[in-house]
């Protein structure tokens, strides 16, 4: 969970504006969906493919290589929704988004409301898990809908990207149902946080329904509650990723303990000498000195390389499942 609060508030608008001068080119525009009678307005980013030249997008201070507002290309074009970790932002995993743009999919994320970089309001209460799979159903039902270039979108092509809450909140969104007594590591019995008092008095919300859509799923070192029965009825394919370091809450072991709990074997990956935050797109030099925490890794740990490989195993992995329509 989240004892890196990222309480560098002043500095992180600037922060993650600048962890971008690693993105490819791809077509990228700012989304917002509306507020309605689940949640209050979601705002977020699309990654889209692109046929104009690559150059360089200015943000003051970010900057993106791709197409502001690029025409999307292409028709019955795969949807991929992204779901970032705690106290995160819709730009985490931009070089994924971008890799899978460019491979014909459209990538769509928003920044979960109170619990991203801007706003952690209800970071430490249960709440925060409730919602975010019902935030990622309103992100798809808008993709699928309200979004001007919706008819370009196959709906029965539809995948998830996860990491770590993210991953929590994939497994939910295709059936898993979460046992919030199964980690007594995550609440010592004298713990003041607000979740853990809710689990102790067990005013544990609902959980939401599964979202059918989702064809396909990439879950990254997700936060763990599951046990197998309550992944017990997942059916969707998964590509599950470990770091074998973890970090903020997450064990190799509380990811291998969803590997076993699952009924049908993953798509497995453990990324060798990784901490939790690897997976996060490579830092720039702004953000590294901004959030040293999330920018550090392990001696010996290239994160450029190891994204070109873990992009390129994504991709693999989207493309056996919900594979692009060929080009006439």
């Amino acid at each position: 969970m989240t004892r890196f609060r990222w309480l560098f508030r002043s500095l992180l608008p600037a922060a993650f504006c600048c962890a971008t001068t690693l993105a490819q080119a791809a077509g990228f525009a700012f989304i917002e969906v509306p507020a309605d009678k689940d949640g209050p307005a979601l705002r977020g980013a699309v990654w889209s493919p692109c046929s104009a030249p690559p150059g360089r997008i200015d943000l003051s201070p970010l900057v993106l290589q791709g197409t502001r507002d690029c025409p999307l290309t292409g028709q019955g074009l795969p949807l991929i929704v992204m779901s970032h970790g705690t106290g995160g932002s819709a730009l985490g995993h931009h070089d994924t988004a971008a890799t899978l743009a460019d491979a014909g999919y459209v990538v769509a994320t928003i920044n979960h409301p109170g619990d991203n970089f801007q706003d952690l309001s209800r970071q430490g209460y249960l709440s925060a898990f409730a919602t975010r799979p019902v935030d990622m159903k309103r992100l798809t039902d808008y993709m699928l809908g309200a979004w001007p270039q919706h008819a370009q979108l196959d709906a029965g092509k539809v995948g998830f990207f996860g990491f770590s809450r993210g991953g929590y909140t994939g497994l939910v969104a295709i059936g898993a149902v979460p046992d919030w007594t199964s980690r007594q590591d995550l609440c010592s019995p004298l713990s003041t946080r607000p979740l853990c008092g809710e689990i102790r008095r067990k005013e544990i919300p609902a959980t939401p329904a599964p979202d059918p859509r989702i064809r396909a799923a990439v879950i990254v070192d997700p936060l763990s509650v599951f046990d197998a029965k309550g992944l017990g009825h997942v059916r969707t394919p998964i590509q599950l990723w470990a770091s074998a370091l973890g970090g903020d809450g997450v064990t190799l072991q509380s990811v291998e303990t969803v590997r076993q709990g699952l009924p049908s074997a993953p798509d497995w990956h453990v990324a060798a000498n990784a901490g939790h935050f690897a997976f996060l797109a490579p830092c720039s030099p702004a953000l590294a000195e901004a959030v040293p925490g999330i920018c550090r890794d392990a001696a010996g740990f290239d994160r450029v390389a190891f994204h070109q490989g873990f992009n390129a195993q994504v991709l693999v992995f989207f493309q056996r499942h919900i594979a692009p329509a060929k080009a006439p």
